[in-house]
């Protein structure tokens, strides 16, 4: 955290990326969450900090080879200095990791007679059923290697984890070797439930296994003697798009296909070990792995909790969230086609507590509509089992033109659009890959169809992504709608995205790069202006992630104008709140829960006559300078009064939010525990089910 010249506050932005992470820990170690949700969250800090030193620790690894002594910005600290301090604190999360595991997870797995077993805790009989299995299933997939005599390790695999070797000989015990195995958690479960014993329910990794076996996987030394240790490399996961000619959209796909490759050859960035790993053998690893400026982190006896997000279906009901029972849409459901419904009025979705099934029904009902001539979407993210896709691919055989814009470049996401992409142009449809330099973000729909002679164009909206799979554990907002004010607009959109036109004069969306930031800043002049001028004056905004600077030194002109500024932030955020002179006005908060909070909400007092925007874009500069998103506005009464109450509902969570401050990032509220209380989550999900019930 820095003051610029101005004495204003910016907080760094890895720094309270791992504080959100820290809060994904905090729901990992609260007792009232029920046991697997638990390990779950357990497995998503692990994972985001996975992605963390692929992506930012990568970076500024980047940018420390150039001039590591370096501020990076006026508003960011050295590289030296942020690497220091990222390795301080992942140590220190770490260990909270490893304690919330072995001391709280654990003894309640065991309390409901679950365990977890060793290699050297399995019985007689177990023994006989765990190498049956390995020779079976495991065997055929290991392939060690003897490190001795090499000079260097070869290459290790990023996001894969490796059984480190050693092997004595009592009577000989300078006769002594090492080697490395890769777990083959790619093609083999790493979880193998044993028949149920006398005591419970044992479950051994596929490590322990592998443990189990060494003296047969290596017989061919005659050893008597093992001990292995979890090692785990973490390698900068970007990659360069070559730029040997001009042609982009034909040779986009070629070229991301072997860009990738680059990926799993990145340099090391983080190498996690088991503590317990003796130093003589340690050190040995790390001068094989040649791991020089990498951050060396130790852990506990497992690494890649990734995976336990597949943790085996053990344990009682009550051991999981219940099932999410997916509320109706009447003003949908009642009409036979969902034209004739949006024909009557805006439609505004909240996933997952709504379906969105709608949207393929609106996809399905497309392709078999003889009016519809053209359908037209951007996919970001797509599901590895679309129904998105398969129905898009449905109206091409329908006869139907659908022109898809596929983001290749989402990152992790790649070769899922890639292979989407080859079926979408085999079965026929046009499909543009964007704009060099910059990912398409924005998630529209917009179908053209003929009615009274006439192109009627309707459109569907969203915050998140068209991914069936996400849908039901992400947050969003999405909105269907026919209303010219905005369908003209995606319409005209759409040539920037499909044809490549210069078009502007947008009056009623914001769309990024050209002109959203800038929108946005008006919006919050003006706000300062009204709340100067007596008149009525707020900001409510939610997002992803708060980092724009420029952004930022506005909202902290209008707390000083005197406007209410409240901020819900799941990730990032670098402004600091609370501070007399700079943002008195400004309180943020964040909520991690359930759900993914996913879904950006911008909404301005502007003099009692509320605007109201939904988006994909947070409020970050990658977002509004270096992608094209869309901002839409809600004009619909219904749809504006079911934002502001949500809001409402999540700004009051006394149960799952925590107050982002200027001394701390994650101040759970005074009365969290309270008996009776709700998370906002359940109290939005009772609000649309009151809705329904009161429209049927």
């Amino acid at each position: 955290m820095i003051k610029n010249r101005k004495g204003q506050l910016f907080k760094d932005r890895e720094i309270s990326w791992l504080h959100f992470n820290e809060r994904v820990l905090q729901e990992a170690e609260n007792p009232n969450n029920p046991l697997m949700e638990r390990i779950k969250f357990l497995a998503i800090f692990s994972s985001n900090l996975d992605e963390f030193f692929r992506v930012r620790v990568a970076q500024i690894r980047r940018l420390q080879r150039m001039n590591g002594k370096k501020s990076i910005s006026e508003y960011q600290s050295s590289p030296d200095e942020i690497l220091s301090e990222i390795q301080r604190t992942v140590l220190v999360l770490q260990d909270k990791f490893s304690d919330i595991y072995e001391n709280q997870i654990l003894p309640e797995l065991n309390k409901n007679k679950i365990f977890l077993i060793e290699e050297h805790e399995v019985s007689e009989k177990e023994r006989s059923i765990i190498r049956e299995y390995f020779r079976l299933n495991v065997l055929n997939q290991l392939f060690p290697v003897v490190i001795d005599d090499l000079r260097h390790i070869p290459h290790l695999r990023d996001r894969s984890i490796y059984l480190a070797v050693r092997m004595k000989d009592s009577k000989e015990l300078e006769r002594t070797r090492h080697a490395i195995i890769e777990i083959p958690t790619a093609v083999i479960n790493r979880f193998f439930t044993l028949p149920l014993s006398p005591d419970g329910q044992h479950i051994i990794l596929l490590e322990n296994i592998i443990r189990l076996n060494l003296r047969h996987i290596f017989s061919i030394f005659n050893y008597d003697f093992y001990e292995s240790y979890i090692i785990k490399l973490t390698r900068d996961a970007e990659y360069e798009i070559s730029k040997d000619d001009n042609d982009y959209s034909v040779n986009l796909l070629d070229k991301i296909q072997k860009s990738l490759k680059q990926r799993s050859k990145g340099i090391p960035t983080r190498f996690v070990y088991d503590e317990s790993m003796p130093t003589d053998m340690l050190d040995l690893f790390i001068r094989k792995l040649d791991l020089k400026n990498v951050n060396l982190i130790p852990g506990g006896r497992y690494h890649n909790f990734k995976d336990f997000m597949d943790f085996p279906k053990v344990g009682k009901p009550g051991d999981y969230y219940p099932p999410l029972v997916q509320i109706p849409v009447p003003e949908i459901d009642k009409e036979k086609i969902m034209f004739d419904a949006i024909s009557k009025q805006d439609i505004l979705l909240h996933q997952p507590y709504q379906s969105f099934d709608y949207l393929i029904r609106f996809l399905r009902e497309a392709a078999i509509d003889p009016k519809v001539t053209t359908i037209l979407i951007t996919l970001y993210r797509v599901a590895k089992h679309s129904n998105v896709v398969n129905a898009l691919i449905n109206a091409v055989k329908n006869g139907k033109k659908v022109v898809v814009l596929m983001e290749l470049q989402a990152r992790f996401d790649e070769e899922s659009n890639i292979y989407w992409t080859n079926q979408l142009q085999e079965a026929g449809a046009q499909v543009h890959f964007g704009k060099p330099g910059q990912k398409v973000h924005c998630k529209l729909c917009l179908i053209y169809r003929k009615e009274d002679n006439k192109v009627v164009k309707y459109t569907h909206l969203s915050t998140g992504n068209y991914n069936n799979v996400t849908a039901r554990i992400y947050s969003d907002f999405s909105l269907f709608t026919k209303d010219t004010r905005i369908t003209e607009e995606i319409d005209a959109l759409t040539d920037i995205l499909f044809v490549n036109l210069k078009r502007g004069g947008f009056k009623h969306i914001l769309v990024a790069p050209d002109f959203m930031k800038k929108q946005f800043i008006t919006l919050i002049e003006n706000e300062s202006s009204h709340a100067r001028a007596g008149k009525p004056a707020f900001i409510k905004a939610k997002m992803n992630s708060l980092v724009d600077t420029d952004i930022i030194k506005k909202l902290y002109e209008a707390s000083n104008a005197g406007v209410k500024i409240q901020l819900i932030i799941r990730g990032i955020c670098c402004l600091v709140p609370g501070v007399e002179g700079s943002s008195k006005n400004i309180e943020v908060i964040s909520i991690v829960d359930r759900f993914l909070e996913h879904a950006r909400i911008y909404m301005f007092g502007n003099a009692g006559e509320e605007k109201i925007f939904l988006a994909s874009a947070d409020w970050m500069s990658r977002n509004l300078m270096n992608r094209i998103e869309c901002a839409f506005p809600l004009y619909n009464e219904t749809a504006r009064k079911t934002v502001l109450d949500i809001f409402e509902l999540q700004w009051a969570d006394a149960v799952k939010s925590r107050k982002i401050t200027g001394i701390s990032d994650n101040e759970l509220p005074l009365n969290h525990e309270q008996a009776g209380k709700f998370s906002s989550q359940q109290l939005s999900y009772n609000y649309f089910l009151n809705r329904m019930q009161t429209t049927d």
